[in-house]
C-alpha cells in the first residue's frame, strides 16, 4: 500500500509537475490553496504534505499548523522560492521535517521524502517499543509487588518484611531454602522494588551450565581466548550492568569461578577471559542455594571469604509444609491462572479435597503445587473435584471412618471417639477432620453442636 502525499501550491505548473514525478511511487493529491488543503485534510488521511510557503490567501505556515492538529499527524516538508534562514527555522519549529528551495530538484525531493518516511517509521517503531517496555514494566511492577504475593501466613509475612527492608539497598543478598520454594521469585521482587527496577534482571542457573563454560558465561571472553572463541562476547555481569544479576544454585560453582566472583565483589571490576583490561560494572548481586553453604565452608568446598561477601543479608524461604495455611489461596490463584492461560473454566475443589491438599506436605514445595494446579486444569477443566479424583498420594492411607468400633461402647460414644481422633489428627482443623471421617463439614458442625464438649478437641495439639 503506497503512502498518500498532498501537494499544496498555488502555482499549477509546479504542483502538477511534482505530482507527475511522484505519481509512480505514491498516491498523490493536489491543492491550489491552504483553504482547499484544509478541506481535503478533513476527508482524507495524508502521510506527507509538501507545501509552498508563500501563496495567495493563507501561507504554508498555516498548513503546518493545521497538520499539527490532526490525529494522524503527517510528515510536512516546506518549499519556497524565498529561502531564508529565519523562514526555515520557523518552519521547523512549527513541525516541518525539511525545507527545500524552489525550483525544486526532483531527485533531491524524492530522497528527502524517502528519508522523511524512513525517519517516521523509526519514530513509530521506537514509540511502539517504548509503549511495550512501559507496559512490561507496569506488568512486572504488579506481578512482583508485595501486594501481589499470594498467601499471608506469619512465616511468609516475615520473609516479605525482610525483602521490603533490604530491596532499596545495594547490599548483596543470599536466599536460602529448599528446592521449589520460590527463590527466583524473591530475587525478582528484590530487583523490582529497588532503584534498579528499570534496569535488567539477569538470572543464571549455575548448576545448569558446565563448569568449563560458566566462567565465560559470567565474565565474557575476547576473540581467541580459547578454542572456539571466534568473536568477543560479553558476559552476564556486563549484561546486568545497571540492574541485578541473580546467581541461582551458587553452591555449584567451581573454585576458580569462586575466586573471580570474590574479586568482583571486592573491586566491582571484572576481566573478560583473554583480556587484562579491568571493566567496571554496576551490578547488584543476589544469589540463591538449597545447599548448606556453612557446611560446605567447613568441608573446604566453598570459600569462607566468598560466603561472607555473599551473605551480607540472608533471606530464608520456609518450606510450604511450614506455612500450609497458604496452600488454599495458592491453589485458588494457580487454578485461575492456568484456566486463563488455557481459556477454560477452573476446576472446583470440594472442601474435603482442599483439606487433603492442605494437609499434604508438598515435598516439592510451591513448584509441585503449581504443577498440580496446571495438571488438574488441563485434565479436568470446570469439573467438580473431590477426594476420589485426587492422586493417591494426597489421600491418607486409612480414613478415620474405617476404624473399627470399640466393643462395649454405644454408637454415640464410638462416634464421639472417631470425631475426637479426627480433630486431633487434623490439629483442630474442621475441614480436614470432616475429610478424614468421610463426612461433610456441615455434618461435622451438626455433631459439634450436639456435643459441645468436643468443641476444642485437637486445638493446641
Amino acid at each position: 500500500m503506497s503512502e498518500n502525499i498532498l501537494i499544496v501550491d498555488d502555482e499549477k505548473n509546479t504542483r502538477e509537475g511534482i505530482a507527475a514525478a511522484l505519481g509512480d511511487a505514491y498516491e498523490v493529491f493536489c491543492a491550489g490553496s491552504a483553504d482547499e488543503a484544509f478541506r481535503m485534510m478533513e476527508v482524507e488521511r495524508f502521510d506527507l504534505i509538501l507545501t509552498d510557503l508563500r501563496m495567495a490567501g493563507q501561507s504554508g505556515m498555516s498548513v503546518l499548523d493545521k497538520a499539527a492538529t490532526l490525529a494522524n499527524r503527517p510528515v510536512c516538508i516546506m518549499m519556497t522560492a524565498y529561502g531564508t534562514v529565519p523562514a526555515a527555522v520557523e518552519a521547523m519549529k512549527r513541525g516541518a521535517a525539511d525545507f527545500l528551495t524552489k525550483p525544486v530538484n526532483l531527485e533531491q525531493l524524492e530522497l528527502v521524502i524517502k528519508r522523511a518516511f524512513k525517519n517516521r517509521r523509526t519514530e513509530d517503531e521506537n514509540r511502539a517499543l517504548h509503549e511495550q517496555n512501559k507496559a512490561l514494566h507496569e506488568r512486572l511492577d504488579r506481578t512482583f509487588s508485595f501486594e501481589g504475593i499470594v498467601g499471608h501466613s506469619k512465616p511468609m509475612g516475615e520473609v516479605l518484611d525482610r525483602v521490603r527492608q533490604v530491596a532499596p539497598s545495594r547490599a548483596s543478598v543470599l536466599i536460602t531454602g529448599e528446592t521449589g520454594t520460590g527463590k527466583e521469585l524473591i530475587a525478582q521482587m528484590l530487583h523490582q522494588n529497588s532503584p534498579r527496577a528499570r534496569g535488567p534482571f539477569v538470572p543464571v542457573h549455575c548448576g545448569a551450565i558446565p563448569s568449563s563454560l560458566l566462567e565465560s558465561e559470567l565474565f565474557g571472553h575476547e576473540k581467541g581466548a580459547f578454542t572456539g572463541a571466534v568473536e568477543r562476547r560479553i558476559g552476564r555481569f556486563e549484561a546486568a550492568d545497571g540492574g541485578t544479576l541473580f546467581l541461582d544454585e551458587i553452591g555449584e560453582i567451581a573454585p576458580e569461578v569462586q575466586v573471580k566472583l570474590l574479586r568482583f565483589l571486592e573491586t566491582r571490576t571484572l576481566e573478560r577471559l583473554g583480556s587484562t583490561k579491568a571493566l567496571k560494572v554496576d551490578v547488584r548481586l543476589v544469589c540463591a542455594t538449597h545447599r548448606d553453604l556453612p557446611a560446605m565452608v567447613k568441608a573446604g568446598t566453598f570459600r569462607e571469604d566468598l560466603f561472607y561477601r555473599l551473605n551480607v543479608v540472608s533471606v530464608y524461604l520456609p518450606p510450604l509444609r511450614d506455612h500450609n495455611e497458604d496452600v488454599p489461596p495458592l491453589i485458588t490463584h494457580y487454578l485461575r491462572h492456568f484456566a486463563r492461560e488455557n481459556s477454560v473454566e477452573p476446576p472446583v475443589l470440594s472442601p474435603e479435597a482442599l483439606a487433603l491438599l492442605t494437609r499434604y506436605p508438598w515435598p516439592g514445595n510451591v513448584r509441585e503445587l503449581r504443577n498440580f494446579c496446571e495438571n488438574i486444569v488441563v485434565m479436568r477443566p470446570g469439573a467438580d473435584v473431590g477426594p476420589a479424583e485426587l492422586d493417591a498420594k494426597f489421600r491418607p492411607e486409612e480414613p478415620i471412618a474405617a476404624a473399627p468400633a470399640v466393643l462395649g461402647l454405644s454408637r454415640e460414644e464410638n462416634e464421639k471417639r472417631l470425631l475426637r481422633e479426627a480433630l486431633v489428627r487434623a490439629h483442630g482443623n474442621r475441614t480436614e477432620a470432616a475429610a478424614l471421617m468421610g463426612i461433610s463439614r456441615r455434618t461435622l458442625h451438626r455433631k459439634l453442636a450436639q456435643w459441645p464438649e468436643m468443641e476444642n478437641a485437637g486445638k493446641g495439639v
